[in-house]
């Protein structure tokens, strides 16, 4: 990370994170499952496997969903 913060929206809420951050240390950040979740970047799903090499960039919008068990 560089040291600046940067703001974004997840799921419609406007937050301040530090900069420099990629999908994988958002969802680490958010103390989210990473197993869980699923991460929508600018109306785009984004693979499990893309989140270390996608960065998460200052005016991003991010829907994140969460995956609840029942029974």
């Amino acid at each position: 990370m560089d040291g600046g913060v940067i703001s974004i929206r997840i799921n419609g809420e406007e937050r301040q994170v530090p900069a420099g951050l990629n999908i994988r240390k958002l969802v680490g950040l958010l103390s989210l499952d990473p197993a869980r979740v699923a991460v929508e970047l600018d109306r785009r799903l984004v693979r499990r496997a893309e989140w270390e090499s996608t960065p998460v960039e200052d005016g991003a919008s991010l829907e994140i969903v969460t995956f609840v068990g029942g029974g």
